[in-house]
């Protein structure tokens, strides 16, 4: 079973312009996470898609391995995609990893976990944590998911789900178990580029969530349970929160 692992690398980004080539240290976000994926015993190989110049000549810098794609990919699934191609296709790879770019202190054992799975279901698998604060689980930028009783997803959202209509709100996570969902997907390579022809969904569209595109049209989502949760990179607030913990650690 061979397993690409591709980190989607866009150069521009409204919160924080460059985010992914923002060092600490002398190194990237973007070579942090490079380095971590390259940790993952399951991943055959390891390639950033960008569709920069700039990104594409930095991660030649550090020697990771790079493919340039197109600047027009509505989405990190739909640049995945590319990169699968360029990288060979199905012919070379059984199952694609969607890696986030932007979270540098990524567990490369969430790879590990996420890939076992590919061992008992055939479409798409992605990951989840336990949330155990309030504040996580009422902010809307934390995608929250429902499981079915084979740990299948249910529904994604941007509210907190399932609704605790008897209980104050303050105590909801006491009463009920609630997950985050953790942007990492596992796809099988047929999969993906089957996926990336989807159209645009309604619910998607409503909550600006792509993977409920997939929800909607009938594919089954597999989730993984994993015990790490790393710092995603948005704000400046964030990167500094970043340097201030490697600064510790």
């Amino acid at each position: 079973m061979k397993i690409l692992g591709i980190i989607p690398a866009r150069y521009a980004s409204s919160r924080l312009p460059a985010k992914l080539l923002l060092e600490v240290d002398g190194k990237s976000i973007l070579q942090m996470v490079y380095e971590r994926c390259l940790k993952a015993k399951s991943l055959s190989d390891v390639v950033i898609a960008t569709d920069s110049t700039i990104v594409e000549e930095h991660v030649k810098s550090f020697g990771g391995q790079v493919v340039l794609t197109s600047d027009k990919h509505p989405s990190g699934t739909d640049r995945c995609a590319e990169a699968l191609r360029l990288m060979g296709g199905t012919i070379n790879y059984d199952f694609v990893i969607n890696i986030q770019g932007d979270e540098p202190l990524m567990d490369p054992q969430n790879i590990d976990l996420l890939s076992s799975s590919f061992k008992i279901t055939s479409e798409i698998s992605s990951v989840f944590i336990k949330i155990k604060d309030t504040d996580t689980l009422l902010n809307p930028n934390v995608v929250k998911v429902v499981l079915n009783e084979q740990k299948e997803a249910m529904y994604f959202s941007r509210s907190p789900i399932p609704h605790l209509r008897e209980v104050p709100t303050e105590n909801w996570v006491e009463e009920a178990d609630f997950y985050k969902h953790i942007g990492m997907y596992g796809f099988r390579a047929d999969i993906l580029e089957r996926i990336v022809k989807l159209p645009l969904a309604k619910l998607e569209a409503q909550e600006k969530l792509e993977q409920l595109r997939w929800l909607t049209n009938g594919y089954k989502v597999r989730m993984v349970e994993v015990f790490s949760d790393g710092i995603g990179i948005d704000t400046e607030e964030d990167f500094q929160r970043l340097k201030q913990f490697l600064k510790k650690n």
